[in-house]
């Protein structure tokens, strides 16, 4: 057996590690450009002008542009984006198509199907006065009104490491090291990364932030905490015959192709100009480690319900994101010396909802309003900011998450049938006020059975019409990394997908990655364990699914991966 030389990477920083950094100074930085960075940027650049107040604010984002690094179904609450700017739609905002029809399908078998009465389906999935949009085009509008109140948007620059000052607090973060090599040696094209400081960072990274593991890590957030949940989010936009387009028209469904055991479901959002969004949710706590999420979404694309809305269209897009779905019990805490957790990095979205953009913009507005007040108050930077979860609890934003803080412990827990029963009796009988919360406090890397005591499962082939592989995936998605650098999947022991993950649960590396970067190659010699870095879209699934925790993502230089236009 063998492994390829990346993966003995120790992560130094080569001999230009004593090249000094640029250092620049300011008074909040903000990590990450999705919905939660964006909103509390334009709040602070609100709040500045409204009390004629010097403030300078810079929101650093890794992806070579806002939103390339963005996956959303979408469906969109605008509630947040009226309280943060009241004439968005004057303004010009990307939020126009309303949904028009929503129901709930329950998927027997590959062939049938049977419509949720509306009454049964959970109140929490009424989508009336909501919207069907692009959440990289609101994404990049916010990013437009941000950069028009004063704030710097820096594109490219990948946050690596918190700075820490000599008593231990948050005071800024350092953006990774350009032009390195793939052994990390300097390239004749390397940059040192720069040091941003700052008197309050918030961290917005989206789910599986590597700064928030850092953190958390740190400062213990997570103690009494239950695990963090997640899911595997998949999305393909298509170009559809304008006969079988309805705008605004919104479908989920749940059941097959998922065993009765693994919480998860589809999608299909019909947006404007002749698009529809299709998607899948697999829940990253399956069991069976033959599993292969990206193979269950493209077989529920062939279930006649989505089949006939695709059938003569054209696959133009591709993307997959983990999205956070362990709600309440699962939130750390948010504040910490020098530093706030907003977003999907601290896991606001709600399950019962299927939806997470509205929630991580509140809690962007909610951190803005404190570290606003709290400078303004002569603050000199690197407290606790207190009143930020002070805030929260006393807002909407807890209130939604509490009603809905059982749904998906309770797929967990009951199953499929169990779950639905509950969410039903929470959200649409006692709305949400229940006096119990059910736990789910096994890690979803722990939850995969041994290979030999689970069922394979025979996957058709893709048929290159409805159904696609990997790699052609891939090339949808706009992956670009330079081949000659660090490689960013790390291993803690490159002995264990060959020693320990392979015979005892078939490596599900191969088979939970959605880009086929993990593979374990036949020779001669033996099993030789091979990692495509090049393939990869920053999904995170690895990071967590690794049933060793043997991997961790970390960014790799700014501007690489993926680089989505219609997500």
């Amino acid at each position: 057996m063998s492994i390829d030389p990346a993966e003995r990477r120790d992560g130094t920083l080569g001999d230009a590690k004593d090249v000094p950094r640029e250092s620049m100074a300011f008074d909040v930085v903000i990590v990450g450009a999705g919905p939660a960075g964006l909103a509390a940027a334009c709040r602070l650049g609100q709040l500045a002008a409204e009390h004629g107040a010097e403030l300078s604010v810079c929101v650093v984002e890794k992806g070579a542009e806002v939103g390339a690094h963005i996956v959303s179904g979408a469906l969109f609450d605008p509630r947040p984006l009226a309280e943060l700017f009241p004439d968005f739609r004057e303004r010009g905002a990307p939020v126009q198509l309303a949904v028009t029809s929503d129901r709930v399908e329950w998927l027997l078998d590959e062939r049938r199907s049977v419509a949720v009465p509306k009454l049964l389906v959970p109140a929490s999935l009424d989508n009336a006065g909501h919207y069907v949009i692009s959440l990289g085009e609101l994404c990049r509008w916010l990013a437009a009104q941000a950069e028009a109140l004063g704030v710097s948007v820096l594109p490219g620059f990948a946050a690596t490491e918190p700075l820490f000052d000599p008593n231990g607090r948050v005071r800024g973060v350092v953006t990774g090291d350009m032009g390195r090599s793939r052994s990390g040696a300097p390239k004749p094209t390397f940059e040192r990364g720069y040091a941003l400081e700052a008197k309050y960072v918030i961290f917005a990274e989206g789910c599986r932030g590597h700064l928030g593991q850092v953190l958390e890590g740190r400062f213990g957030l997570r103690r009494g905490r239950d695990p963090q949940h997640y899911g595997l989010g998949f999305k393909e936009v298509w170009e559809v015959d304008a006969a079988k387009h309805a705008p605004g028209a919104v479908l989920h469904t749940t059941g097959w192709p998922l065993p009765a055991d693994t919480d998860g479901g589809g999608f299909l959002y019909h947006a404007g100009g002749g698009r529809v969004s299709v998607g899948f949710v697999v829940s990253l706590g399956y069991r069976n480690p033959h599993l292969a999420p990206f193979a269950e979404f493209q077989r529920f694309k062939h279930h006649p319900l989505v089949a006939s809305v695709l059938a003569g269209g054209r696959r133009i897009g591709y993307g997959a994101r983990v999205v956070t779905k362990g709600g309440l019990a699962s939130l750390p805490e948010l504040v910490f010396p020098g530093g706030l957790l907003v977003g999907c990095e601290a896991g606001f979205l709600n399950n019962a909802r299927v939806k997470g953009t509205h929630t991580a913009m509140k809690s962007g507005l909610l951190a803005a309003d404190a570290v606003f007040d709290t400078l303004a108050g002569g603050d000199p930077g690197g407290g606790v900011v207190s009143s930020y979860p002070e805030r929260v609890h006393g807002s909407w934003l807890w209130a939604e998450l509490r009603a809905a803080r059982n749904f998906s412990a309770g797929f967990s827990r009951f199953g499929r049938f169990g779950g639905a029963a509950l969410a039903f009796i929470e959200q649409n009988l006692l709305r949400g006020r229940v006096p119990w919360t059910v736990r789910d406090r096994e890690p979803d890397r722990l939850k995969l059975r041994p290979a030999a005591a689970a069922p394979r499962i025979d996957y058709p082939r893709p048929d290159g019409v409805l159904s696609f592989d990997r790699l052609s995936s891939v090339h949808l998605a706009n992956v670009r990394h330079d081949e000659d650098q660090p490689c960013h999947l790390l291993l803690a022991d490159p002995r264990v997908p060959l020693e320990q993950n392979l015979p005892r649960y078939d490596e599900p590396a191969q088979r939970y990655c959605p880009a086929a970067v993990y593979e374990v190659i036949d020779e001669p010699a033996g099993p030789r364990f091979h990692i495509n870095a090049a393939n990869c879209i920053h999904c995170k699934a690895c990071d967590i699914k690794d049933p060793a925790a043997n991997i961790t993502w970390v960014p790799p230089e700014g501007g690489s991966g993926p680089t989505y236009s219609a997500m």
